[in-house]
């Protein structure tokens, strides 16, 4: 198992804000129990529209993207990965920029639901990492591949259990994601469009790769 699989699991996850990086939602002391319970029903959730026979692609691709909007900080993910380039950005283009790492998220599971299909995946220890949030490991499984460990870091915002960041093999995704868009950008005279358009092509082969899988 590469890490692009582990990444692709759940679309190239990164999370939200640390520290004081920038103004992030607000946030409230995250139970370790509660956080447990928040990835199991989640977990399950994406277990079983995966594995739906009677779904179709586009409403299979539809469950799992409502169930990834439920759980996971969508804005403050993708703010902290533009990192200080949010600010370089138009209003126009920040709102395009959180529509687009939407629908990556959501387009970089379905392109791969065929090699998801019959996916398991069970519960290990949670840990309170800091007062803010918890780790909760988990052990994911799928035929005729060796089974591989993910860590999801949750916090609650807003009131509610949010999932702020994926580990896989001690890596933190969110950073990863902010390094490569902001190489990008870089690489592209410092434009936050570049990275847009780069966005948008990605979306195109995944939907590409997601129409062939069917």
């Amino acid at each position: 198992m590469t890490m692009l699989d582990r990444r692709s699991l759940f679309g190239l996850l990164a999370a939200a804000p640390l520290g004081g990086l920038f103004a992030g939602p607000a946030r409230a002391a995250t139970d370790p129990n509660h956080a447990a319970t928040f990835i199991q029903a989640t977990g399950q959730q994406l277990v079983a529209a995966i594995n739906d026979p009677r779904l179709d692609l586009n409403a299979r691709r539809n469950r799992v993207g409502a169930i990834l909007r439920q759980s996971v900080d969508i804005e403050g993910v993708g703010r902290f990965i533009l990192g200080r380039w949010w600010r370089q950005a138009s209003p126009a283009e920040q709102a395009e920029y959180i529509k687009l790492f939407d629908e990556t998220l959501v387009r970089n599971l379905s392109a791969r639901f065929g090699e998801y299909q019959g996916v398991r995946f069970s519960l290990g220890r949670s840990q309170q990492r800091t007062e803010d949030d918890v780790l909760v490991n988990t052990v994911i499984e799928r035929p005729s591949s060796p089974p591989f460990s993910l860590d999801w870091r949750v916090a609650e915002v807003h009131g509610q259990p949010k999932i702020v960041d994926v580990i896989a093999e001690g890596t933190s995704l969110r950073l990863t994601q902010r390094s490569e868009y902001s190489a990008v950008i870089q690489r592209n005279g410092n434009s936050v469009a570049a990275l847009l358009t780069a966005m948008r092509g990605q979306i195109a082969q995944l939907a590409a790769r997601e129409q062939g899988g069917r």
